[in-house]
């Protein structure tokens, strides 16, 4: 669709934050993360359209928008938000790096200044179309997009951040400038009008409202709408709550999100969005740092944001219009480049090379086939993976941890029993702790008695192992606990498979036997 209907879910659907009470710098920009998502659904509804035009598939899209915002309310509301921690942290990041190679591809034609109609749709056709777009494609445009690229890695180099301007000021902002600059310096506009974005003269004359009746008149879009809200549902929900848990980590003040708030948010955002004809909504990492950097403290900063940004809107939508395509194409490869940097691969390299290998082949499933998919398959060989473990630690342990209960107990609540002396409470670790039980000991710590001002996560020697996303998920606990000191033990006694902190550990089984003996 259009770029205006970013800006439509980007003025309209956060100016409610201030009042929900949701969050508290983390800001929420239209879900460019989505869009491969979002282009996928519109043409298995009907048509995906182009960047001038809007094809019958988002009429569709917007009513899976729609459910989709109410299905995260009725899920936050019933405190559902705490199971998208049992998604595999390298599948979630696997997830994230697919999503960047598809939207990096995607954006070559805007990139290269082709200006014909793009035929692909799956990822390997639109590798069988490169050619064509650099063949075809506009040599000055497609010069324009390459320096407002550099200008990216430029301003958002180690260098260039020591200046406070570049840390204030995100690096795309130094690209529109730039590119902008350069389309108006070398006649872009004169050579063709389509190589620049086109804003309407009446902006909300080309608002499209959901077809809530198109979609129930045909039934044998259920199926493609079906898949699209359990996709869009994963994925806004995974990656919100995951962004609003990372920007608690920088928070000055050091609060903390509340999931189902966050999950709430998202819902009445999506819901907002789909009804005004915009697009899904979803915490942004790179502008929530770039908000707290800029003087952002509170949910107000989401608000003036849309605010501002709809004026700019309306009183200066000739700058808008100055805005090379080739620019956008650019800040997409950026973004892209971004969601799959070789340094995500190297960061799971240290901690181990099963978590490679989750990434990897979480992100191949995906692009074969799709999200969706590519998340099941990736959370499936997270369990094998387990399982094999579990098994490990069964046949060291001579029966001692029969490998049918470990299998069991993945899924139980990892936490034994609570010790509590006065202020002081130890919490044991009697299972297996991992990704899809983990949870649960967030839930317990939660609901410890207030008076608690001391709290000891304790591994007993009867818990197997600790995979990485537990292992992340107890040291951000320690890192964000306020009001209680929270200490891990036990995790020295287990056998690590790498040097890393997060790294997956097993009992030590030959440890506990000579203490047997």
């Amino acid at each position: 669709p259009p770029p205006l209907y970013g800006i439509i879910s980007s003025g309209f659907a956060r100016s409610h934050f201030p009042i929900v009470e949701v969050y508290y710098a983390t800001t929420a920009p239209p879900a460019a993360g989505l869009a491969p998502a979002l282009l996928a659904i519109m043409a298995a509804l009907g048509g995906a359209g182009d960047a001038d035009h809007v094809g019958h598939g988002y009429d569709l899209l917007l009513v899976v928008i729609f459910c989709v915002g109410v299905l995260q309310v009725i899920m936050a509301r019933l405190k559902l938000a705490r199971f998208a921690a049992i998604f595999p942290a390298s599948v979630v990041e696997g997830m994230l790096g697919a999503i960047g190679v598809l939207i990096l591809v995607k954006a070559l034609p805007l990139f290269l200044g082709y200006l014909g109609r793009v035929h692909a749709h799956e990822f390997f056709e639109f590798l069988e179309e490169i050619p064509e777009w650099v063949e075809h494609g506009d040599h000055l445009a497609a010069g324009i997009g390459a320096a407002s690229l550099v200008v990216m890695f430029a301003a958002a180099s180690k260098t260039a951040r020591k200046l406070a301007i570049f840390r204030v000021i995100p690096p795309h902002m130094f690209a529109v400038v730039v590119g902008g600059a350069m389309g108006a310096v070398l006649g872009l506009a004169d050579m063709n009008p389509a190589f620049l974005i086109q804003v309407p003269a009446d902006p909300f004359s080309g608002i499209h409202p959901p077809a809530f009746g198109d979609m129930v008149s045909h039934p044998e879009l259920w199926k493609a709408a079906i898949i699209g809200l359990i996709t869009l549902t994963l994925i806004d929900g995974v990656e919100s709550l995951a962004t609003a848990q990372a920007i608690d980590r920088i928070d000055p003040f050091h609060r903390r999100s509340e999931p189902n708030k966050v999950l709430q948010a998202m819902g009445i955002s999506n819901v907002l969005s789909s009804l005004a004809g915009g697009l899904t909504v979803i915490p942004g990492g790179v502008k929530s740092k770039t908000c707290i950097e800029a003087g952002g403290r509170t949910l107000w900063a989401n608000f003036y944001n849309a605010f501002f940004l709809l004026i700019f809107l309306f009183i200066a939508p000739a700058l808008i219009g100055l805005i090379p395509k080739a620019t956008l194409g650019a800040i997409l490869v950026y973004t892209g480049w971004k969601m799959v940097h070789p340094s995500i691969g190297r960061h799971l390299a240290k901690i181990g090379i099963e978590q490679v290998a989750l990434y990897t082949l979480t992100i191949v499933v995906t692009l074969v086939t799709d999200l969706l998919i590519g998340v099941i398959v990736g959370t499936i060989a997270k369990y094998l993976l387990i399982a094999t473990y579990a098994a490990r630690a069964s046949k060291a342990s001579k029966g001692a941890l029969p490998l049918g209960g470990l299998l069991v107990d993945v899924f139980r609540d990892p936490v034994g029993r609570v010790d509590q002396d006065g202020p002081r409470a130890v919490v044991h670790i009697t299972r297996p702790l991992v990704c899809f039980n983990g949870y649960k000991l967030h839930d317990d710590l939660e609901h410890l008695d207030p008076k608690i001002t001391e709290v000891v996560i304790e591994i007993d020697d009867s818990s197997a192992l600790i995979d990485h996303t537990a292992c992340e998920a107890m040291f951000s606990e320690v890192e964000s606990t306020k009001n209680r000191t929270l200490e891990i033990r036990g995790l020295e006694n287990m056998h690590a498979l790498s040097s890393h902190r997060e790294a997956v550990r097993l009992q030590d089984v030959r440890r506990l036997t000579r203490r047997a003996r």
